[in-house]
């Protein structure tokens, strides 16, 4: 079984992160509200960056890696600009 990391775009331009074991049937859940909470409140969603894992607990830890990161950083990952993305992380550090 497969396990998901994934980034939201929310209509608000705020970001969101979470993890999933089910990717489409999570996004379905996201456009229509269903889950309640932060997306629901900010529809519609788009994603932009998924990646899978082997492990829940490894899709857990990368959601939690990337809620920790910066906009700029995020936004990086999502244009695939993983030098970008380095040079983020060792400005923070």
């Amino acid at each position: 079984m497969a396990f998901y990391a994934y980034l939201l775009r929310c209509n608000d331009g705020s970001y969101y992160v979470g993890h999933t074991d089910d990717l489409e049937r999570r996004m379905a859940q996201h456009a229509t509200g269903a889950l309640g909470g932060y997306t629901a409140k900010r529809l519609p969603v788009t994603l932009l960056w998924s990646d899978t894992f082997q492990t829940r607990d490894d899709a857990f830890a990368a959601e939690r890696r990337l809620k920790g990161w910066s906009r700029a950083k995020k936004q990086a990952l999502v244009e695939g600009d993983w030098a970008r993305v380095s040079e983020l992380a060792r400005c923070r550090g």
